[in-house]
């Protein structure tokens, strides 16, 4: 009996050490093995960062879509709305000369955008879904209309150091990241305004009763996601080198897998900031090996598709009872 039990726990310590492992982590380490194995440059200097450089536009979105997930929410115009709003940076910028011009048009844009879904969701009571489903047809539409179908180009050369620059060394788009989910995290996990995110979608009724307006509360995160998307379509611009009306459609897609693979639930407010961030370097790297392998864009969808499922279903059967 005593050899039984030394010989049980350390075992039942590493299956409870390995069920707090999430699934996108465990998809993640799989897949830089399996990448650095079959294509050769994969572990370069050069490829590796840019991974890094490339998911940052992933990430702006998704960060956003992690709190309004959080609230039983989603916005599937996002995409759409960073295509809009790269049009307007560049018809701006190209108009006026002005670059504060420019990012004035973005942001007051981008957050009309999310005042109007969060405005339609909390005080009128559309299901998100229609009402992000309806604004990501605005927008597209909007776009189209903007650039009558073709790419605005001709932007200055400074516009393009926002993907291409640098800050001591450092690229402008890793820095702005780890600068915008600084703030993500500081709003979140130590303001009040955070607390209530995992309310919103896990007991509203609590929040009335502590004397929050919850209607206000989740028109801000849906605001706090239309600024997001405008200040990534600086970047967006940059590192096009234009902007396009179909530039960034379907990135919605990314971002919610990126969220869901990180572990963030659609229901009850259960949502992980960090996990995010491991499914976009995920959804990252799994993009960029196909691209080394040259696997057309309609197969990559199908495996960002794929790896959604299997890093939930890793995380459903490492949870259900043994």
């Amino acid at each position: 009996m005593p050899d039984h039990t030394i010989t049980d726990q350390p075992a039942t310590a590493r299956g409870s050490f390995l069920r707090r492992i999430p699934g996108v982590a465990v998809m993640l380490v799989a897949m830089l093995a399996l990448f650095a194995t079959i294509s050769p440059g994969f572990t370069s200097a050069g490829n590796v960062s840019n991974v890094l450089v490339q998911s940052v536009i992933l990430l702006l979105i998704a960060l956003p879509m992690t709190l309004i997930i959080m609230t039983e929410g989603i916005d599937l115009s996002m995409g759409a709305l960073l295509t809009l709003l790269t049009i307007v940076y560049a018809l701006v910028l190209l108009a006026s000369g002005s670059f504060v011009a420019a990012i004035g048009a973005t942001v007051g844009a981008g957050i009309a955008f999310g005042l109007l879904n969060g405005v339609l969701v909390a005080f009128i009571g559309m299901p998100a879904f229609v009402v992000t489903l309806g604004t990501m047809g605005v927008a597209q539409g909007l776009s189209l209309i903007l650039t009558d179908g073709q790419s605005v180009v001709g932007l200055p050369r400074e516009a393009l150091l926002a993907y291409s620059g640098t800050i001591l060394g450092v690229p402008v788009p890793l820095v702005l990241a780890v600068v915008c989910y600084g703030i993500m995290h500081w709003l979140l996990y130590h303001t009040r305004f955070g607390i209530c995110i995992p309310a919103l979608g896990g007991n509203r009724e609590a929040l009335r009763q502590a004397g929050v307006n919850d209607s206000l509360a989740l028109i801000g995160v849906y605001a706090l996601g239309g600024l997001f998307v405008a200040i990534t379509a600086p970047l967006l611009c940059a590192r096009m080198s234009a902007a396009h009306p179909t530039a960034a459609i379907g990135m919605e897609f990314d971002a919610i897998a990126a969220v869901a693979v990180g572990g963030t639930q659609f229901e009850r407010g259960n949502g992980w900031l960090f996990g995010t961030l491991l499914g976009v370097l995920t959804v990252g790297v799994l993009r960029n090996g196909l691209n080394l392998l040259a696997v057309p864009s309609s197969v990559q969808v199908i495996c960002v598709g794929l790896l959604v499922i299997v890093a939930l279903l890793i995380d459903g059967l490492r949870k259900s009872p043994e």
